[in-house]
């Protein structure tokens, strides 16, 4: 029996390298919170968020992939099924990154829609997870 299809496995590949850009990111936060870079309370909030989401989400798109096996969910749904909540973890975590970054910011700019685009792919995404797991 196999465990995970071949698409599930090499996602799954790319999500545990991935998680290794969000350990060197911890590094980055690690030197906002010892004042080695300077940063309004704005940006610091943003850096915290962002990292916490990329985090959370790329262990949530592993967690998905054998249930994604377990739907038989193939095409669109099935894409999004299997794939949506790994560009969430990009767009989310790159929303709260890119809308803070410039001296002294201490509000977003454009880049926040990332965030909520991102937050409505995720939610779309695992709708089509848990019906496909239902039905």
């Amino acid at each position: 029996m196999e465990l995970l299809s071949s698409e599930s496995q090499v996602l799954a590949g790319i999500l545990f390298l991935a998680l290794v850009t969000v350990e060197s990111g911890g590094l980055y936060l690690m030197r906002l919170v010892r004042g080695k870079d300077q940063v309004t309370p704005f940006q610091m909030s943003f850096a915290r968020a962002g990292h916490a989401h990329a985090g959370v989400l790329l262990v949530l798109a592993l967690v998905c992939q054998p249930y994604v096996d377990a739907t038989g969910l193939d095409g669109v749904l099935g894409w999004l099924a299997r794939s949506g909540v790994a560009v969430a973890a990009l767009l989310m975590p790159g929303g709260f990154f890119f809308s803070s970054m410039g001296k002294g910011r201490t509000q977003p700019n454009g880049f926040i829609v990332m965030v909520f685009l991102g937050a409505a792919l995720l939610a779309v995404s695992l709708t089509s997870l848990g019906l496909g797991l239902l039905l």
